[in-house]
């Protein structure tokens, strides 16, 4: 139990359904779906339609999303994959022809197609019972009548803000310059695209008049991108990746997303008798830190498009985790392992949602980096996806970048499982970060018996890339000792990611965090 002496904030308790997300509007809006008649499908896809309103520097129309399906009444969960493909004119051997050396991180070369619109709409079709015009509808009146922005969504706009470009930075700033928090934003162009999803479907966002609007803006920008790209646009149904921690089933989404570098990470991690150890001290965070260069340094060689990974089952492998387990030392840090072309961001939303029949619902949905490719559609003002920064000109790599191919994603929405019965779904924002995000999470939980809050709100640390990172609340003499083992210790600008979770209690009752890193919130009813 937290000392209630000390600022914070409790879990929150229900039984008859629940959303925890990362801004409020969203959450009280699931919330409201679920009470008049829709299940965890319907709710879900309402509010994350709404957070790329609300945050709209982190996600929206153009951008991917990832899910989780735990269907009522049964225990097996469901991926489905709703990332984009590059265009069938994208070329590896083009960019390399003009010096480059890696994918540029804005501009037409890094768009993908948006796969998010098309899962929704397949979402609805499959698992919904209220169809996209009810479920829509709270996003289209939000898009007309604006919404005041949020504190922590004023901090990262303001940061995001200069890669915006051309059409962009009419649609996504105010007088010219980011909004402060309590101004309103208003996206009546995106009101109308969504009236016409509502109308029509995928069929309303993938062709006529709003496809035409994207594929246009694209060309004239230099993409190569096709009506026919547009239309072409599927998502598809999965197998999760699953491995185990202490007896609890971590449950993550297969490749092309990195869910599989969690799992890799958890069994390394297993190796190690952290439940024993200081959750503040220095060889926790020095020994997850170890445990992750290694398990991104297989995520950077193995992972790409499901299509073209041939190495996923030595991935996961026990003895694969044992071999790298053995390579760690308790005092001094090994040099990090070189990311290929992934880069640490943090734009990403998070929404989970949990009915009264029990169906659980984990979604991710990101433009990639703030504001994506920092461009926008000419009429509508939908706002590109820079998904494309994924791949790797590397020739010959899993993941090089090839037209029709799905670039490695690092957002991941994840489940556990404990007994054969699914627990909890949960997800952590943040970039690269939500691979170690994930395991830390679960250890906080399961190591150190910490409730769903406080796992949240303990500090973080991250050092499976460039040198450690921590978050302020870490104590100065943990940070001075974790230098002197050899880790390039810095304090963040910015908190490390942001985190969601509902469990799902035996005895029938909901319990739900939210990270205090964002403005959202857990609501039930």
């Amino acid at each position: 139990m937290r000392d209630f002496h000390v600022p914070g904030r409790s879990a929150i308790y229900a039984m008859n359904g629940m959303c925890a997300t990362s801004h409020p509007l969203a959450a009280r809006v699931a919330v409201e779906i679920l009470q008049a008649g829709g299940n965890a499908v319907d709710a879900a896809i309402a509010g994350a339609v709404l957070l790329g309103l609300c945050e709209p520097q982190m996600t929206g129309l153009g951008g991917d999303c990832f899910v989780l399906v735990k269907p009522a009444g049964r225990e097996d969960v469901l991926a489905l994959n709703g990332s984009g493909r590059a265009p069938a004119a994208l070329s590896a051997d083009a960019m390399r022809g003009r010096g480059l050396a890696v994918v540029p991180l804005r501009g037409a070369d890094a768009v993908t197609l948006p796969g998010a619109v098309d899962a929704f709409c397949r979402l609805s079709a499959d698992w919904g019972r209220l169809g996209l015009d009810r479920v829509l509808a709270p996003a289209i009146r939000y898009a007309d009548e604006g919404i005041p922005v949020a504190p922590r969504v004023a901090f990262d706009w303001a940061g995001d803000a200069a890669a915006l470009q051309g059409h962009a930075r009419g649609f996504y700033l105010l007088d010219g310059k980011a909004p402060v928090a309590g101004q309103v934003f208003r996206a009546p162009g995106q009101a109308e695209v969504l009236r016409r999803i509502a109308r029509e479907g995928r069929t309303g966002f993938y062709e006529g008049e709003v496809a035409e609007d994207m594929v246009a803006s694209l060309q004239n920008l230099g993409g190569v991108h096709t009506a026919a790209d547009f239309a072409a646009v599927a998502c598809n149904y999965a197998e999760p990746v699953t491995g185990s921690y202490k007896g609890v089933e971590l449950v993550e989404h297969p490749p092309n997303g990195q869910g599989a570098t969690a799992i890799l990470l958890a069994n390394i991690l297993a190796h190690f008798d952290v439940a024993a150890m200081d959750t503040m001290g220095p060889e926790r965070a020095h020994i997850e830190a170890e445990a992750a260069k290694l398990a991104y340094d297989a995520r950077n060689r193995f992972l790409a498009d499901t299509d073209h990974v041939t190495r996923l089952g030595h991935m996961l492998s026990p003895e694969t985790a044992a071999k790298l387990a053995a390579l760690i030392g308790m005092g001094r840090a090994m040099p990090s392992a070189a990311p290929l072309t992934e880069a640490v961001h943090r734009d990403t939303v998070y929404i989970t949602v949990v009915d009264r029949d029990r169906m659980a619902v984990s979604l991710i949905y990101s433009v990639f980096w703030g504001f994506g490719s920092g461009l926008a559609s000419e009429k509508f003002g939908i706002n590109f996806q820079n998904r494309g920064a994924g791949f790797t000109l590397a020739k010959g790599h899993p993941n090089e970048a090839a037209g029709g191919k799905r670039p490695m994603h690092t957002i991941i929405p994840a489940m556990l499982r404990q007994g054969g019965r699914v627990t909890m779904p949960f997800g952590v924002m943040g970039g690269a970060y939500q691979p170690n995000g994930h395991v830390r999470f679960v250890s906080n939980m399961v190591d150190f018996g910490m409730d769903v809050q406080s796992a949240m709100d303990a500090p973080r640390s991250f050092g499976a890339l460039d040198g450690m990172q921590m978050e302020r609340g870490y104590p100065l003499a943990v940070r001075e000792r974790l230098a002197e083992m050899g880790h390039k210790v810095t304090v963040p600008d910015e908190p490390l990611g942001g985190s969601q979770a509902i469990i799902i209690g035996e005895d029938g009752v909901l319990v739900g965090g939210s990270d205090p890193r964002k403005d959202g919130c857990a609501l039930g009813y």
